[in-house]
């Protein structure tokens, strides 16, 4: 088997049993303040004045920022410390929502969408990082997989409850905040703005973690051991088989489920009533979280099946996933559109820590942090080809073909963790 000891919560110590709670908490409320504003971005773009063209071109503002800044701040954070990494992610999130909040100009905005890609590259790998070696530290030789389920059900429920919030809120007040002069959707941002300091109050108080020196002489040491860190973590990821091939199978998932994420409400849309499917819309995305949320939570059970070898999980995830999608785009109706969308979602939430548990038992500490940004990277660069070739397929055939062309990446994916449940078996 992959990992050590089995898991069981409540045998664990009660630092090991508060070391969980403590993360939990922490990811529901980060990705709260982070789902607010999921469901209503688009449309709060257009009742700014933003057509499509530079909606897109603020998205890619988002993502240039982020693959540029990836792997140097994962560096960052294996040399200075996870938590003052985080802690300025944060910072950068806030200021990325008052940038938001304070104009409707496009260069203002686009200056936004740069800060939560930056906000976005400081969050890899930090506390993750943060949170595998302390419960290996507080729970020796015991398999790791299901405490990071319990982390990803609580990223989960975080994005969908903030989800509903977030589409509720103009919905609700919307007309008040016109009254004042405000956009409906500032309300969701100021939601935001809000629950995000919240975060960085329990971040500062209930992370611990052992400091490092952060005078300037350390800052700047810790920028300059980054292209060392890089180095030796792609140097890692090529010379170690596993890791080799479990990048390059995310990639290809990445190019594959995407597309899915990005334009299911676009597919969906003229499926149902105007008078409601924006709020349809909201609820579904809800649900998408809740039922990655889910996923997560059954995939130790679903570990047990396969004799918690986490390479074969991922390998039937993965191949699941490539028939759904293909049903995906067979559905006519709304009905079973629907129902084949959210059991998708369900077993994105069953791979994501089978994946995660080989990338931790593959790496030391010192590189942990960077090796997730280089896994957030490399899934980033797949996910992003993917959009741009699925979305030109669609936009000149239809999203259905485009979907089904990206089914192809998901077989190459199950292909590749096939080989990968094999070498691991035979190291058993």
């Amino acid at each position: 088997m992959d990992s050590g000891i089995e898991f069981s919560f409540r045998k664990l110590t009660p630092a090991a049993q508060r070391h969980i709670r403590v993360f939990q908490v922490h990811q529901f409320l980060d990705r709260f303040a982070m789902g607010l504003t999921v469901s209503v971005v688009a449309l709060a773009l257009i009742d700014r004045g933003m057509d499509l063209f530079q909606i897109s071109l603020l998205f890619g503002a988002y993502s240039v920022t982020t693959l540029t800044m990836e792997l140097p701040f994962g560096g960052l954070a294996d040399g200075v410390g996870r938590k003052p990494v985080f802690l300025a992610a944060v910072g950068a999130s806030l200021i990325s929502l008052a940038l938001f909040l304070s104009s409707s100009n496009f260069y203002v905005l686009a200056l936004s969408f740069a800060f939560i890609g930056f906000g976005r590259a400081l969050r890899s790998g930090t506390l993750d990082a943060w949170f595998i070696e302390h419960f290996k530290a507080k729970a020796q030789n015991v398999d790791v997989q299901p405490a990071l389920a319990k982390a990803q059900w609580a990223n989960g429920m975080g994005l969908a409850f903030g989800a509903i919030i977030g589409g509720w809120l103009p919905d609700a007040f919307g007309a008040i905040a016109v009254q004042y002069g405000f956009s409906a959707y500032d309300l969701a941002y100021a939601a935001s703005f809000a629950m995000m300091t919240a975060v960085l109050i329990y971040t500062l108080f209930a992370i611990v973690e052992e400091p490092r020196p952060l005078h300037p002489k350390a800052l700047v040491q810790g920028f300059a051991n980054v292209p060392v860190a890089v180095r030796d973590a792609g140097i890692l990821a090529m010379r170690h088989p596993t890791l080799s091939l479990l990048l390059a199978a995310l990639a290809l998932l990445l190019m594959a489920t995407n597309p899915v994420e990005v334009l299911w409400p676009t597919h969906v849309k003229p499926m149902l009533e105007e008078g409601y499917a924006n709020t349809v819309i909201g609820l579904l995305t809800a649900a998408c979280f809740f039922s990655i949320a889910i996923g997560a939570s059954l995939s130790p059970h679903i570990n047990r099946v396969f004799r918690r070898q986490n390479a074969m999980t991922l390998t039937a995830a993965v191949g699941c996933l490539a028939v759904l999608q293909i049903a995906l785009a067979l559905q006519g109706g709304v009905v079973g559109f629907v129902i084949v969308l959210i059991i998708y979602f369900v077993i994105l939430g069953v791979g994501e820590t089978p994946a995660s548990s080989i990338l931790h038992s593959s790496v030391e500490n010192h590189q942990r942090s960077t090796m997730l940004s280089l896994r957030s990277l490399v899934q980033q660069l797949g996910a992003t080809f993917g959009l741009i070739l699925v979305g030109a397929i669609a936009e000149g055939y239809s999203t259905p073909i485009g979907w089904m062309v990206g089914a192809l990446f998901t077989l190459g994916a199950v292909l590749l963790t096939g080989l990968l449940a094999t070498r691991l078996k035979h190291r058993l």
